[in-house]
């Protein structure tokens, strides 16, 4: 999961980070300059507004000075704080939390939901116990609900709670659901590319709203996927050397930094 900083993924994590702390919408203007500032030229900006619109994630809304903007959705909004809890608030795993699985049934004349459903558990961090029956720590059935209901898939899905109680060791369960390899790989590319970015500004690089804020925005728009493809399992279930911690202290680093200091650039001071 190299960085992929795509014109529609910035403008969500734009939105997260500083959309929320304004009054009324951003107007495309705005959101013109915020993304040139990452490099998004102002076509880019405009077809993937369009594109976030259609999917229901932005609503066309009047910013204060009458000009055309756009707000977060219901569902959006819904989205982001889902994932506040996630990105934000990662709390440290423990085995006593137990398990929320998913078990899943879509009949063949709806097949396409059925992959749907594969994608959306895939995204939310679920691992493959068996198939139809998807697993991930119990703490993320409330976003799994929420998601479900939202894609209208819920129907198709039973949810339950418990703790492992198979033959095989849970960790070793747990490497057969997971691909733990691909996993710390992304983790490890986060910190190829933003672990030297927290130590130039550890060093006493000067700290300018806009600096802050370009890099601040690309270290969000990155980590933010990472909480979905690593599920955040307990530590003793994991490999030696894992460096899911140390890149969440990286983004942490980032965050507390940065995250102030470029909301003046954002306009959200």
């Amino acid at each position: 999961m190299a960085d992929q900083h795509t014109p529609r993924s910035l403008i969500v994590t734009l939105y997260g980070a500083y959309g929320r702390d304004r009054e009324g919408s951003l107007p495309v203007a705005e959101l013109i300059r915020l993304l040139a500032a990452l490099g998004v030229d102002a076509p880019s900006v405009r077809s993937s507004v369009s594109r976030l619109k259609r999917r229901g994630l932005l609503v066309p809304e009047r910013a204060a000075d009458g000009s055309a903007g756009y707000a977060l959705s219901a569902d959006a909004r819904q989205l982001l704080e889902d994932g506040d809890r996630r990105v934000y608030y990662r709390a440290t795993p423990q085995l006593a939390d137990g398990w929320v699985l998913a078990v899943f049934s879509v009949p063949e004349a709806e097949r396409s939901k059925r992959h749907l459903l594969r994608s959306r558990l895939g995204r939310l961090g679920f691992g493959t116990a068996a198939p139809g029956v998807w697993i991930a720590p119990a703490r993320h059935y409330e976003e799994t609900r929420h998601t479900l209901r939202r894609l209208r898939l819920d129907p198709y899905v039973e949810l339950f709670r418990g703790d492992h109680l198979g033959f095989a060791a849970t960790a070793e369960a747990v490497a057969s659901w997971w691909d733990l390899g691909a996993i710390a790989k992304h983790h490890e590319e986060f910190l190829d590319t933003h672990e030297p970015v927290m130590n130039a500004w550890s060093a006493g690089r000067a700290l300018t709203p806009q600096a802050a804020y370009r890099d601040y925005l690309l270290a969000l728009d990155a980590w933010r996927k990472l909480p979905y493809a690593d599920p955040g399992l307990p530590l003793e279930l994991l490999p030696e050397g894992w460096p899911g911690a140390r890149s969440a202290s990286v983004f942490r680093d980032l965050h507390l930094l940065l995250r102030d200091a470029g909301a003046g650039f954002a306009g959200a001071g």
